[in-house]
């Protein structure tokens, strides 16, 4: 028995979908939900560019349809899938092997993008337990995306091959200005990129020791930590920010950031979040503000991060004061009872400053962060234009930039993330 074999057989939605048995060297295998992706062969010629890793490489294309998906869709799919075979047939010399599978529209309650990354990721477990390679590793790619030349000897040097690492957000950067799109769509993608890039390192800022971008076509694991997380979840949406937020706590994730995803610009409305409904979004509202969050609130946050440990040899009395010297934000949020209760609870069940500070993470985590800057900014903070949030932060962090140029934000922000 495998050692995934147990897994598979009650979590795995389908069985076996690839009869080609894997070969042993198989040690990364990339998964790609495609859904009315007729133009697949760009990501193709990109993954094919690509430098050759020294292990053996598989593509596992899942086609599919949402239950609302058109007619028009559907023959997509269909292209899809010519254009897959069409491709092969071109490139019978590429050295990765490339499999493809039309799922319809499968009779799953809750079918989306989540469940198809998931089927996706399960067979690709499953070839990786069939190989005895529980350190092989799965990667999250999409459909509408190119990648950098090194993209997989970059994951094999960083992942694969390194014991200690377990998970990743490998960096991303999405197109600033070209020919393919029009102008206001890479105005817009300016903005959306310079807000997640800033949140993160509101994040960072705050002392929040989990700060990872959660970018779906931008995630890897090995295959045992894939297990140990439960496999990817059935959202619809935002399967990827669940995601991480499961690998994040179980140890070794990190930030990949020599090799970079390119994710299209283009519009969508296939899910409510990400790039493609940001975009639509925008377009829709010419001349509205792009708004995020007040630096401020990740101001009180730090507050309460930076010295969380020290709660750890605090008696009540001590966690009341503390309570109470918090910011206004932060106890308009948790309750004086709320707080006693739980870092009571949790003094109780840790023996040291770590692991305090662990379990204070693992209850203060990215969701509660979520709720928190959702509440404040009903009542206590404003959502600010993201390039204003940006450059505050920025200067509140002492870097030096003279812009609020959103253009010139992000390639700054950029910078520092792929020094990070």
């Amino acid at each position: 028995m495998g050692f995934a074999t147990s897994w598979l057989n009650e979590k795995a939605l389908f069985p076996e979908l690839i009869k080609d048995a894997p070969d042993c060297e198989t040690g990364i295998i990339v998964v790609v939900p495609a859904c009315n992706e007729p133009g697949i062969a760009t990501l193709l010629d990109s993954l094919a560019l690509c430098n050759q890793p020294k292990c053996k490489v598989e593509i596992i294309i899942v086609v599919n349809a949402q239950p609302a998906s058109d007619d028009e869709a559907i023959m997509n799919n269909s292209r899809c899938l010519r254009n897959i075979e069409r491709w092969k047939k071109e490139n019978k010399q590429c050295f990765f092997r490339l499999f493809s599978f039309d799922m319809g529209r499968p009779p799953i309650d809750g079918w989306g993008v989540g469940l198809a990354r998931k089927t996706g990721m399960d067979e690709a477990l499953r070839r990786f337990n069939s190989v005895d390679k529980p350190g092989g590793v799965i990667v999250c790619l999409d459909a509408d995306c190119t990648v950098e030349k090194n993209y997989f000897i970059s994951i094999e040097e960083n992942l694969l091959h390194k014991k200690e690492r377990t998970a990743c957000s490998i960096y991303f950067e999405h197109p600033l200005k070209g020919a393919d799109f029009i102008e206001d769509i890479y105005k817009y993608v300016t903005l959306y990129e310079l807000h997640l890039r800033y949140y993160i390192w509101g994040l960072k800022y705050s002392g929040f020791p989990y700060a990872f971008h959660t970018v779906g076509s931008a995630i890897a694991v090995k295959a045992f930590q894939y297990v140990k997380a439960g496999g990817m979840n059935r959202r619809q949406a935002g399967e990827d920010f669940y995601f991480v937020q499961k690998l994040v706590p179980l140890g070794g994730y990190f930030a990949l950031n020599s090799t970079t995803v390119i994710p299209s610009p283009r519009e969508s409305l296939r899910v409510p979040f990400g790039t493609g409904a940001a975009i639509s979004r925008l377009m829709n509202n010419p001349g509205e503000e792009y708004l995020t969050y007040d630096p401020e609130a990740f101001m009180e946050l730090r507050s309460l991060f930076t010295t969380a440990g020290n709660l750890f040899q605090t008696n009540n009395r001590d966690s009341v004061d503390y309570y109470r010297n918090l910011p206004e934000g932060l106890r308009s949020f948790i309750g004086e009872e709320v707080w006693l209760s739980r870092i009571n609870e949790i003094r109780i069940n840790t023996s040291g400053y770590d692991s305090f500070t662990k379990r204070f993470f693992g209850w203060f985590n990215m969701f509660r962060i979520v709720k928190y800057l959702n509440h404040v900014h009903t009542g206590i903070f404003r959502r600010q234009p993201v390039p204003d949030s940006a450059f505050n932060l920025l200067s509140a962090e002492g870097h030096k930039i003279n812009s609020r140029d959103p253009f010139d934000l992000l390639v700054y922000f950029r910078s520092i993330d792929k020094r990070s």
